[in-house]
């Protein structure tokens, strides 16, 4: 099947010409950082983790967001879901190999991650975080690769994928669970100091994720000869409205319980967030966030507005965008401001750090493309040829 993406039209090879561009440029930034370190980065001894691990925690909820097309699909029998649930396993292929990819660059010497397995430490949260990251990458290509062929042959899959799409189901919870408590355990930052982190991370993953998985479906239905189906969007779009209604909650209660109980750790770094107080850095970020959830929720909960596709791309933009700003730099980076000495040292991702990082993006875009150029042409190929699961 790999054949079928070395053939396409001029836009897809233009694409994956961008793609492969801003993965070189990157690459090229990141060899600079191999030789001169991490000193190429805004990141400092106050703000020790910066703009990669943001985007590292945000792409591990688009991973896990797979799950809420495989969830009704082999569970509860959606066929409706039949046509893009391969969409979803393959972005989370891709989401995964970027996590790890983006924290192998957030270490500065690569060849330490070696010693994650080499010398593996059991009380690590990031030891256990990069294990069910690998698992769940490995799971997702053999179980979306294996009925694909299976769906290219005219078969049924093999027997031993149906208990690994089993297991993927609570691995993908376990996946943004154990991220959250990379966060959620370390004491001395107040700010990531809450029970419900986790459940935060869950929520703004069940948004994000299947928002861009619409997105996706809406471009290739313009662009290509490939219908999602109308009931499947419908119905993902129903997924996301829930889940960011969630997500905007969960953030609420946070505000409820700094403010309400008057903690002084976590609302100088809120008052920072929201009032600038200490510093304006991230202040328009914050706002900005607060009010594009809001008006994509309002799109959304409005069946009007959510069923019609051209404000339902509005509202899913607007929903992806807020939470990569939300669980990236307003979540990693507020967690280390101020410091324990009161001290309000600001942090923002320089040039050549913001190169490296959309170089990521471009490997990741430039992998995604071929697999759902190999996921589409398979789709059309076999027609509406319903394989039993």
């Amino acid at each position: 099947m790999i054949e079928k993406a070395l053939t396409g039209s001029k836009k897809y090879w233009l694409w994956l010409g961008f793609c492969a561009t801003l993965f070189g440029v990157g690459a090229a930034f990141y060899i600079d950082q191999l030789f001169n370190g991490l000193q190429i980065t805004g990141m400092s001894r106050d703000v020790s983790w910066g703009f990669y691990l943001a985007n590292f925690t945000f792409f591990v909820g688009v991973a896990a967001s797979g799950v809420m097309l495989v969830l009704p699909f082999y569970l509860h029998d959606q066929k409706e879901f039949g046509k893009i649930t391969i969409l979803g396993e393959f972005l989370a292929v891709v989401a995964c190999a970027m996590c790890i990819t983006f924290v192998t660059i957030d270490l500065g010497r690569p060849d330490r991650l070696v010693n994650l397995f080499l010398h593996p430490t059991l009380n690590s949260i990031l030891f256990f975080d990069i294990v069910v990251l690998s698992g769940y990458m490995l799971i997702n290509i053999i179980v979306g690769w294996s009925i694909l062929d299976a769906e290219h042959k005219g078969e049924k899959p093999r027997r031993f994928v149906k208990p690994l799409i089993y297991i993927s189901i609570p691995w993908a919870a376990s996946i943004h669970t154990v991220t959250a408590f990379i966060y959620a355990g370390l004491a001395s930052k107040p700010f990531w100091l809450t029970a419900i982190m986790a459940p935060r991370f869950l929520a703004t993953a069940f948004a994000a994720g299947p928002a861009l998985l619409i997105i996706i479906c809406l471009i290739l239905r313009k662009y290509t000869d490939f219908d999602p189906g109308k009931v499947a969007i419908k119905k993902l779009s129903t997924i996301v409205t829930y889940a960011a209604i969630a997500g905007f909650f969960f953030l609420l209660c946070e505000f409820f319980t700094a403010f309400y109980s008057g903690a002084p750790e976590h609302t100088a770094t809120l008052k920072y967030l929201m009032f600038g107080e200490g510093g304006t850095g991230l202040q328009p970020y914050m706002w900005g966030v607060m009010i594009a959830t809001v008006i994509a929720i309002v799109l959304l909960v409005n069946p009007k507005t959510r069923y019609r596709d051209d404000t339902l791309v509005i509202a899913c933009v607007l929903l992806f965008v807020s939470i990569w700003i939300d669980k990236g730099l307003l979540l990693v980076i507020p967690g280390f401001i101020p410091n324990p000495l009161h001290e309000f040292n600001q942090y923002f991702p320089t040039l050549k750090e913001a190169i490296i990082t959309f170089g990521v993006w471009g490997l990741g875009c430039m992998v995604l493309t071929v697999l759902y150029k190999i996921a589409i042409s398979v789709k059309l190929e076999v027609g509406d040829q319903e394989i039993e699961h």
